[in-house]
């Protein structure tokens, strides 16, 4: 291979937004080099546009018309003075068009070789010259032609159940499991809709699906100098939607021997493209077989773990790289220290099929001692245009039972208030047994669904917790008289002449209303139970700490307040309450079940019933996309639809009517 001259950065443009910009730049400035940001117009005040020395506006929301925006792009690379370009992952980053008119500019692109892209960037086209190259492929069907019966001979061939994925993309989008022949035709549509939305191109691939595999990837580095080297392999066999959710390094089980063939196996695919740069070749195993999946051509969400368990900085890596550098270093000089687990904090309800959550995030924050890749901050806005993701948590540790605990901890200790998030959904995969002692695969949160989602509503104490907190804000923020501290005036609070003083707080967890009452007489309060009566105290802290005492329990805790919210945090237990009125009714909650509404921000692809039309229950009856996802909104019972409010190409916000069904019998 002929060596690339080294070519100077100085100033580097991320193409590219959230999480992964904020690293990137983290990285560039420690190495001298300064940054230039692009956003959208949703993206005007977002993390990554602070974080860069300098930023432009490329375009509306939608991503294809900002952050897919080739043209606009060099634009601003030209009158920023950049000399070379990073596209981070998803958008462009595994566009070969684009690597060609970035390097055709005079730039660098800070990825492999377009020539690299197109051969791993399609599915098909990469298992072809995978199978060229004799490693072992999952039985499926690889080719071009993509005629929908064409497509449901191939996959009675192969035999159900069978996977669809995009040919384009990656990250679960485009990518749908069919379990049997009459459901094949609708599905693929779904998924050629989503590969179409995502990547541009709605083509496909079909596969046997295995029942019970392990997601193992192999991180591999080379330079323009004839150097590949891999880092060793992930395990990311934690999924939900074909997406990944909890990722470590290294593989829990992986033996030396099988290590040493996968990572030789990761190699020979990067050298027979001529790769340059950072890549993933991910393998799906079962047993002692290891199929070749895909090789990502960018550098990976996952990719921390890797650093942790190397001591290296991929970002730069990356760079040395693409200035023509040789690799940092090479095979021999590479070790794994101890291990390493990522959990993807993501804007999402885990009990509502994961659906992704939009709004502002009124309170995050994050415990020390573990590393916090975060594309947003407190009062930051989560947009249905972009992928929900809050953050990313990892944790290194000696040994994998340490990872484990340090991060399920640190889940533990993290605060949000505003939105839904997993955070207590991740917390449960990590402490779960089966998890603990590696006997997972790919179908593990199905299996253990039971466990993993509905938990059960927050505790009494938590509950009581909150209702002292809310009780000391209103005493602190009420005027208090300096003079007899028995006074009624001085007590700033209810008062009965010879009776206690009687306060009400509601507090509301999900579906759960509690009205908490507590008694005040001579300077004393108690906590009204069924039993009778406990003496309670508390003081809460201007930075969020309470110290209470519940009868002869002394108890600290941190406390938010989000306009109608409070929440608390103590130890392993957390909890966000709606303050309501303990007087009011709950008209005001109730939700008719027939009316049938968005569920999130989105846009209508699909219309399938008419007014009139009689459905039973479960059919589909309107599909919104969101975030790049499909959400099908079911029939609740069997009935007949009243109207429909939307059409196809509508924009709708949370909670917009779709459709009316008449009122079960």
């Amino acid at each position: 291979m002929t060596a690339r001259p080294i070519r100077p950065i100085r100033t580097l443009l991320v193409a590219n937004r959230g999480e992964i910009a904020c690293r990137i730049f983290s990285t560039a400035r420690r190495m001298g080099l300064r940054t230039v940001a692009v956003f959208s117009e949703a993206d005007a005040n977002a993390a990554h546009v602070r974080a860069a020395d300098e930023a432009h506006l490329i375009g509306p929301a939608p991503a294809r018309e900002s952050y897919l925006g080739i043209d606009r792009i060099l634009e601003v690379a030209k009158a920023s003075g950049a000399d070379a370009i990073h596209p981070g992952y998803g958008f462009l980053s595994e566009n070969a068009d684009f690597a060609e008119a970035v390097e055709a500019a005079g730039l660098v692109f800070v990825g492999p070789p377009a020539a690299a892209i197109r051969a791993m960037g399609s599915k098909s086209a990469a298992k072809s010259l995978m199978e060229k190259a004799g490693v072992p492929l999952v039985p499926g069907y690889h080719g071009e032609d993509q005629d929908p019966d064409l497509l449901a001979r191939e996959a009675a061939r192969i035999g159900f159940p069978v996977l669809i994925k995009a040919s384009a993309g990656g990250g679960g989008k485009g990518m749908k499991v069919v379990e049997k022949a009459e459901d094949f035709a609708a599905t693929l549509a779904s998924a050629k809709r989503e590969a179409a939305s995502s990547f541009g191109d709605d083509r496909v691939l079909i596969e046997r699906y295995l029942t019970r595999p392990r997601h193992i990837e192999v991180q591999v580095f080379a330079d323009g100098l004839g150097e590949t080297v891999h880092l060793f392999e992930r395990d990311c066999s934690v999924q939900r939607r074909h997406q990944k959710v909890i990722e470590e390094a290294p593989a829990p089980g992986m033996t030396d021997e099988r290590r040493a063939t996968m990572g030789e196996a990761a190699v020979e695919a990067a050298k027979a493209v001529g790769y340059v740069g950072a890549g993933t070749v991910e393998f799906i195993a079962e047993g002692e077989d290891f199929f070749f999946m895909e090789m990502n051509t960018r550098l990976q969400v996952e990719h921390p773990v890797t650093e942790a368990i190397t001591g290296q900085d991929l970002v730069e890596w990356q760079i040395r790289v693409a200035r023509g550098e040789a690799l940092p270093l090479s095979r021999g000089e590479l070790a794994i220290t101890g291990h390493a687990v990522e959990a993807r904090l993501y804007a999402e309800d885990a009990d509502r099929d994961f659906l992704p959550q939009t709004g502002r995030l009124d309170h995050l924050r994050f415990p020390p001692g573990v590393r916090v890749d975060a594309g947003v901050a407190a009062g930051d806005a989560v947009s249905h245009h972009y992928d929900p993701m809050i953050a990313k948590l990892v944790a290194h540790g000696a040994t994998r039972a340490e990872a484990l605990a340090k991060l399920a901890d640190a889940l533990a200790g993290t605060e949000v208030i505003g939105l839904v998030t997993n955070r207590g959904f991740l917390e449960r995969i990590l402490r779960h047994p089966e998890f603990a002692e590696a006997r997972h695969d790919t179908g593990f949160i199905a299996r253990n669904a039971a466990e993993l989602f509905a938990p059960a509503p927050a505790d009494e104490r938590l509950a009581l917790l909150a209702g002292l907190a809310v009780l000391e804000r209103e005493a602190a923020a009420l005027p208090r008289a300096p003079a007899d501290p028995h006074s009624p005036w001085a007590t700033a609070g209810a008062w009965s002449m010879n009776l206690p003083a009687r306060s009400e707080v509601g507090l509301r967890d999900g579906t759960t209303t509690r009205t908490l009452a507590f008694d005040r007489l001579a300077g004393r309060t108690t906590h009204l139970i069924e039993t009778g009566a406990i003496e309670v105290a508390a003081t809460l802290h201007p930075d969020g700490r309470l110290d209470a005492r519940i009868g002869a329990t002394r108890l600290g805790a941190r406390v938010a307040f989000a306009g109608d919210r409070v929440a608390v945090f103590t130890g392993r237990a957390q909890a966000t309450f709606t303050l309501v009125d303990p007087h009011a009714g709950d008209d005001a909650h109730h939700h008719h079940a027939d009316r049938l509404v968005a569920p999130m921000p989105g846009s209508v692809v699909q219309v399938l019933v008419e007014a009139g039309a009689a459905v039973a229950k479960g059919d589909p009856l309107v599909v919104v996309e969101a975030m790049k996802m499909e959400h099908v909104i079911r029939a609740p019972h069997d009935g007949v639809v009243e109207r429909v409010d939307v059409a196809v190409g509508d924009l709708v916000a949370d909670g917009t009517e779709l459709a009316v069904m008449a009122a079960e019998a």
